[in-house]
């Protein structure tokens, strides 16, 4: 068995916090997939006295996310801070410049960098795992890379966001108020603290800008899509699909036109009506590559 992979954890949030608890509950099997044992050397966040349900006694703390970058005894640096740029992108430039391997689940920075990141990545011959960043529990980035890689995808149509389409089923089947069914979402721990990422549209703007990037090999321009939330929408707006067995979820789509340009667009869709809940779905749509 090879030596040790070690990881350094930068963000210690909700997400952070739990793949810490996950590698440490599953070492075992982590040692037996990977040929060899995972464990966590460091780890960085703002506030140490934290409760986050978890003991960071026996790593290497950096209040300085890059410091603990450059720490030698972190093979892979796995990058949970969010935002799409600041501490974030410097964390994982830092990475590529060492010549370290990053993983994150940061939407919102490659939505806005992961085509520029992806590229010094590439010049180092590195890479970068986003998996976790879209739906990570369907899961969809590896599908869309490696599994439709002989087909030419048409079109996407998904409902990216769990939290919205919690709101929206419990607004439909219980005749609940939008503000009734964001608050109970964020007392089971749907929704945050501040929703408005979520329920505003942005969340999902930035989870398509990757799809369709990755879908349609371009590069797309996150602050052009068109994003609408769901705070404007009222019982009143669920009523008539409500009588017609199922309110339509509203969902992201990105289709490629003949001519070369992707329309991102957020519409209400019926392909998803029965995705209930704090659900969330994608369908690529995909065509075999044509008979020459």
């Amino acid at each position: 068995m090879g030596k040790p992979l070690r990881l350094g954890i930068a963000g210690l949030g909700t997400v952070g916090a739990s793949v810490v608890r996950i590698v440490q509950s599953n070492l075992s099997s982590l040692t037996l997939r990977a040929g060899r044992s995972v464990t966590i050397t460091a780890v960085s966040a703002r506030d140490r006295n934290r409760d986050r349900g978890i003991s960071v006694d026996g790593f290497a703390w950096y209040d300085d996310p890059v410091a603990m970058v450059a720490d030698p005894n972190v093979d892979v640096v796995i990058e949970l801070i969010g935002g799409a740029s600041g501490a974030a992108e410097n964390v994982v430039r830092a990475a590529l410049a060492a010549g370290k391997p990053v993983i994150t689940a940061n939407k919102a920075l490659l939505a806005r960098h992961g085509i520029e990141l992806a590229r010094l990545a590439e010049a180092a011959g590195l890479s970068i795992g986003f998996e976790a960043a879209v739906a990570g529990g369907i899961p969809v980035i590896k599908t869309l890379k490696e599994s439709l890689a002989g087909n030419t995808v048409t079109g996407i149509v998904g409902i990216l966001n769990g939290t919205c389409n919690y709101i929206l089923t419990r607004m439909e089947k219980e005749r609940l108020s939008f503000e009734t069914c964001l608050a109970e979402a964020q007392r089971l721990g749907y929704a945050e603290a501040d929703p408005t990422f979520d329920v505003g549209g942005f969340d999902t703007a930035h989870k398509l800008a990757i799809l369709t990037s990755l879908a349609f090999g371009t590069e797309i321009d996150a602050d052009a899509i068109y994003v609408e939330g769901i705070t404007s929408i009222s019982l009143d707006d669920t009523t008539p699909a409500s009588r017609r067995g199922s309110i339509r979820p509203w969902s992201r789509r990105s289709r490629w036109w003949r001519r070369p340009q992707v329309c991102s667009m957020l519409s209400p869709s019926t392909v998803m009506c029965s995705v209930k809940w704090c659900w969330s779905a994608r369908v690529p749509v995909a065509m075999p590559p044509p008979h020459r």
